[in-house]
């Protein structure tokens, strides 16, 4: 069980290790070490994830089965074309060229039609978009766009979106949508009538309920997205984004996630039964995004944010019965590690001890943990309210991956944390130095003493 005694006894000879580890071990890997110009798309049943990707020339792709059913790559123009692969197995292909490249699984689907996807290199252009986007930033309109409605004006969102021009909005009436909807046209609002009743529907064989790549300044609010294979609501490459009133349940990966972008926020909003995170912003510095008023719960973790910081706040906020609460972290899979500077602060953070929520099996080890800056640097975690967890309330742990990632120069000031099994506040080892605990109301910590022993300024 996650909760086992031999997980939280090794969990505990993390922390008790601190000081001496973090004094006899090297310091973690310089910043941005990792390339990142490489791409890894999971193959599910029956959907690539991410469907759509963008990298630059000489990037190489990585396909891996997560599915439980053979899948293969084939490009439709027959240019590259991978062997039927079990579950477990990986093609990689390498692109030389600036271009689009169109490819399916031969087995769920066709060019264009099914288990699908696009690899995007360099600059191309996204094919068959209505409007002009790109890596690039699109220009406002000048006037606002009319208004399209689902579905007295067109019969589906889909449709919609694509009638739709830039400034415009698409006003969705309550009912069942069994639709996955891309989005590139820039600058659209995308509301519901009713947030409850206004439901698109994956039926567990659509990707995303909403994607919008790379088509900045989308907003998407007052509806749910449930049972999709990815993700809820998905932004990926865009400068300008908003999800608000929105509510993801049950979706296989996030319930709302940003990726890539800047400039973006996510209020007033939930998330539930998520195996990865009900709330997601990753790969971006600065972000210049926050996440407040939203209530996380029945997720494997609250929020996950790898590779993210620069005026990033997560605030205002609830987070509980989830496996773990708030969880920053750095991993080399995705771009700009470590993760560093985002601000943690007004939350209220409590029960994270859900051994029962979906998760992947990466997730475990965090069971029982309200906040955990996981190899991050100079992160701001303060004035949360951080309660009955049976591990730690808060604790700033390393990240093992390809690098091993340490925690360097967190500031843990003036929260209120109790009642947690292990201990409330722990710091891991091996640290990088600078990681401090000022002010907290607590009762125990890892290494005992730990406001003297790490002690702010």
């Amino acid at each position: 069980m996650l909760a086992s005694p031999a997980m939280r006894r090794r969990l505990r000879a993390v922390v008790l290790l601190a000081f001496p580890l973090a004094q006899a071990l090297p310091v973690a890997p310089a910043w941005g070490a990792p390339s990142g110009s490489n791409r890894d798309v999971e193959m599910r049943d029956n959907v690539f994830a991410p469907r759509i990707v963008r990298v630059p020339v000489g990037a190489t792709i990585r396909w891996t089965n997560e599915g439980r059913s053979p899948h293969n790559v084939t490009a439709d123009d027959g240019a590259f074309a991978s062997p039927d692969l079990p579950p477990g197995d990986v093609f990689e292909e390498a692109f030389a060229s600036e271009g689009a490249f169109p490819y399916f699984c031969s087995i769920h689907g066709a060019p264009g039609v099914g288990m699908s996807g696009l690899v995007l290199v360099g600059d191309a252009p996204i094919p068959g978009a209505e409007s002009d986007v790109g890596p690039g930033r699109e220009t406002p309109p000048s006037l606002p766009g009319d208004e399209v409605r689902v579905p007295q004006d067109e019969p589906t969102i889909q449709a919609a979106v694509d009638a739709a021009e830039p400034g415009g909005i698409v006003v969705i009436s309550p009912g069942v949508y069994e639709e996955a909807v891309l989005v590139t046209t820039p600058f659209l609002t995308i509301r519901g009538l009713d947030r409850n009743r206004v439901i698109l529907e994956g039926g567990f064989t659509l990707d995303n309920g909403i994607q919008v790549i790379e088509a900045d300044g989308v907003t998407i609010e007052n509806m749910t997205a449930r049972h999709y294979v990815v993700n809820g609501f998905l932004w990926s490459g865009v400068f300008g984004y908003r999800g608000s009133y929105l509510t993801a349940f049950n979706d296989g990966d996030y319930g709302l996630f940003a990726f890539d972008s800047r400039f973006g926020q996510f209020d007033h909003s939930y998330a539930s039964g998520h195996p990865d995170s009900g709330f997601y912003i990753g790969q971006c510095f600065p972000c210049h995004a926050v996440i407040t008023d939203v209530l996380a719960e029945n997720n494997a973790v609250g929020y996950s944010g790898t590779n993210a910081g620069g005026d990033l706040f997560v605030v205002n906020s609830e987070w509980r019965d989830n496996l773990a609460g708030i969880v920053p972290n750095t991993l080399d899979s995705e771009r700009l590690a470590p993760q560093h500077d985002a601000l943690i602060a007004g939350n209220w953070v409590h029960d994270n001890n859900n051994a029962s929520a979906p998760a992947f099996d990466l997730e475990y080890p965090s069971l029982g943990i309200g906040i955990i800056v996981n190899g991050g640097r100079g992160n701001v975690v303060t004035q949360n309210l951080v309660e009955d967890h049976e591990a730690f309330g808060i604790a700033l742990l390393p990240s093992p991956d390809e690098h091993l990632w340490l925690t360097q120069g967190n500031e843990v000031r003036d929260n209120l944390v109790r009642n947690s099994g292990e201990a409330d506040l722990a710091l891991g080892a091996p640290s990088a130095g600078g990681d401090c605990f000022a002010g907290n109301d607590f009762f125990s910590s890892l290494p005992p003493a730990i406001e003297w022993r790490a002690g702010c300024g």
